[in-house]
């Protein structure tokens, strides 16, 4: 993996009026033609994103975005896609023509921004001789509480290029995923790692899967020791160390494997658990499982795919997790399914849902769908608590984490 995988990136929209100057301002801030610019009212269609690095920045993903007053046959549909991306957004840039006053677009798209609890930076397009300093004097009483930081810039200049990315670079996003870590208090220098790799037919070839990787990295910045073997050599593996490793950490579908070959001593946890702890609320969802034992026969439950991988045969969301399901007792269940960015707003009607560990998603993201779950009174759960659960380890795997369950 030589790039920061785009689920830990920052990342920052750019929103406003059709030829506010959006695409002008990201070709300006990046110094590379990236969004196509015109004259021409709605050249920006649908979302387009770019992962990069922007210093001071680091790694961060820019979105440019439809106008928020497209008016085309096309652009309800077009502000709808725009109104997706918002969950995903850590940093927001909204730009305004200093030469247009504020309009009733305007104020929704910066009420949307604050009630998604998204930083934002007015970027006010300085054109006509009228400077930002004189247009926030006019536009400050109807912003009002809003509170927004803002930076006046002629677009066609790079003048203001380092002001703006350095003003990015001090906003910090306010869910505090720059903080998060997959090992946080777990690995110390010279502690030993046994992660447990199987592959598979679901393994992608020549390659092992994101969790993994960074598992590996994080082992390594910690100045730990990371050994890396398939399920079937892990009683070999322990046998050859020499010394007991301080945990092992097992993809969730070996955990029955594992836990026959590792003794109780030996803390055991999994890939998914530990990423349900990085990017959302592991409290949460080991309550959720405790809803398994209620579920009866038509019973609704939605088994969410944070990715939109190539179903393999034996597939963990739509094959192991059903069959587990059904071996432990739960038949006749009314299973759905979601995968990638869709995820409903309206879950209330199922009795539970089953999350994937959300490697490829945001922790904001990962956050606002425990939140949308929560307030509809929907328990929800990881595939790697539900499958600890459904193989009599879910004890054993949490342990781990006992202080803060």
């Amino acid at each position: 993996m030589e790039q920061t995988p785009k689920a830990n990136r920052v990342h920052i929209g750019f929103f406003g009026r059709c030829n506010a100057g959006k695409s002008t301002l990201i070709n300006m801030l990046t110094g590379q033609p990236i969004a196509l610019v015109s004259e021409v009212a709605g050249t920006t269609t649908d979302p387009v994103s770019k992962a990069m690095e922007i210093l001071p920045l680091g790694p961060v993903v820019i979105t440019d975005t439809a106008g928020v007053d497209d008016t085309s046959e096309l652009g309800p549909l077009r502000i709808n896609k725009t109104k997706e991306l918002l969950p995903r957004m850590n940093l927001a840039v909204y730009v305004l023509k200093t030469d247009a006053a504020l309009t009733a677009a305007d104020m929704e798209w910066l009420g949307l921004l604050q009630r998604q609890n998204v930083n934002t930076l007015l970027v006010l397009n300085e054109v006509a001789g009228i400077t930002a300093d004189s247009y926030m004097a006019q536009a400050g009483a109807v912003l009002g509480d809003l509170n927004l930081a803002y930076i006046g810039a002629d677009l066609l200049k790079n003048d203001k290029q380092r002001v703006i990315l350095e003003k990015l670079g001090s906003m910090k996003p306010k869910d505090g995923e720059d903080e998060q870590s997959l090992l946080a208090g777990l690995v110390e220098p010279h502690d030993v790692i046994l992660l447990v790799c199987p592959i598979d037919e679901a393994a992608p070839k020549g390659r092992i899967i994101l969790p993994q990787v960074q598992m590996i990295r994080e082992i390594l910045d910690a100045h730990g020791m990371g050994l890396v073997v398939q399920t079937e050599e892990v009683s070999a593996a322990l046998a050859k160390l020499g010394v007991k490793p301080k945990m092992v950490i097992t993809d969730s579908q070996a955990f029955d494997a594992v836990a026959q070959q590792v003794p109780d001593d030996i803390p055991l946890t999994s890939f998914s658990i530990l990423m349900a702890r990085f990017k959302g609320n592991l409290k949460t969802l080991a309550a959720g499982v405790k809803a398994v034992k209620n579920l009866k026969p038509g019973a609704k439950v939605l088994i969410s795919e944070g990715c939109t991988h190539h179903r393999q045969c034996d597939d963990i969301g739509t094959v192991k997790i059903p069959r587990w399901l059904k071996q432990a007792g739960y038949e006749n269940l009314d299973l759905q399914w979601t995968s990638g960015g869709a995820f409903p707003e309206n879950v209330k009607d199922f009795d539970l849902i089953i999350h994937c560990g959300a490697c490829m998603l945001t922790r904001r993201e990962v956050l606002r769908r425990l939140d949308v779950s929560e307030q509809q009174g929907v328990p929800i759960v990881n595939y790697g608590v539900l499958i600890a659960s459904l193989h009599g380890i879910l004890d054993r795997a949490l342990s781990p984490f006992a202080s803060e369950l």
